[in-house]
């Protein structure tokens, strides 16, 4: 079965929408939507570095979105306003990347597929990969998911927990540096932050708790990355923009029909 590129495709398309649910919800709740988004730009960076240094991309991503994270971390509050700072920080990683991969030499490199994905290309080490990293942080949620939420939903309560909201912004943003290094090779640089906040967003409006907030978005985004996959495969267009199309679709039909059950319930 593994043979079939298909099927590889399909399961690396699951593996990342299990790893990127839950944790595009607490990037929801916590409005984290522009770091996620700097996080994913400064993974071109992290595989132009690999590349030179002769290092896993895959380490090399994890790598560079960690450093974002510190020096976000070190250096909102002194001066300047964090979107200001994920702003510069974003793009000049995603412009140094750039400019970075046009000094390997030697490597043959595909930057389309690193910008926007190329999961029919995907094979059965980068499965493995996907799935490890899938794991890690589906246990890594599980493992913290009561401590996230009470520091999301109120640090002074965190405090009085015993809980620490700076170590649990530490898990957040270690998994999120391991969901950007697994769905590069899926939907790619660009578009990794559109498939931690869409099916999210999507779930949101039909969920009562958090947990099944995580669970419909995790069904949501597993049916646009297979879907994506399938109707890509049928109409011959680029993959990764269809699965988020495709998540954007259901998107738009959660917002209408949630607006509609609205207005039936004042009625």
């Amino acid at each position: 079965m593994l043979d079939d590129f298909m099927w590889r495709a399909a399961l690396a398309g699951l593996g990342v929408g299990l790893a990127a649910a839950p944790l595009g919800c607490f990037v929801v709740w916590r409005r984290m939507a522009y770091f996620g988004d700097a996080t994913a730009h400064a993974a071109i960076l992290g595989v132009a570095l690999a590349l030179l240094w002769n290092i896993s991309i895959f380490v090399g991503v994890i790598g560079i979105a960690l450093l974002m994270a510190f020096c976000v971390s070190t250096l909102s509050g002194k001066g300047y306003a964090m979107d200001t700072l994920l702003g510069v920080m974003a793009h000049s990683a995603l412009a140094i990347g750039l400019v970075a991969v046009s000094f390997v030499s030697g490597v043959r490199i595909d930057l389309h597929a690193y910008l926007f994905g190329d999961i029919l290309a995907v094979g059965k080490s980068d499965l493995a990969i996907i799935w490890s990293g899938a794991v890690l942080v589906i246990g890594l949620m599980l493992w913290r998911w009561q401590a996230l939420l009470t520091a999301t939903l109120n640090e002074e309560l965190a405090h009085a927990s015993h809980i620490n909201p700076r170590r649990e912004q530490l898990v957040l943003t270690v998994a999120l540096a391991i969901v950007v290094a697994v769905a590069l090779k899926v939907v790619g640089a660009l578009l990794i932050a559109a498939l931690l906040i869409i099916p999210a967003a999507t779930a949101r409006p039909f969920s009562r708790t958090p947990e099944q907030m995580a669970l419909l978005a995790a069904l949501v985004a597993m049916a646009a990355t297979t879907g994506g996959l399938g109707a890509a495969y049928t109409f011959d267009t680029p993959t990764g923009p269809t699965i988020v199309s495709l998540a954007a679709a259901f998107f738009v039909i959660s917002t209408l029909a949630s607006q509609g059950w609205q207005r039936l319930a004042r009625r």
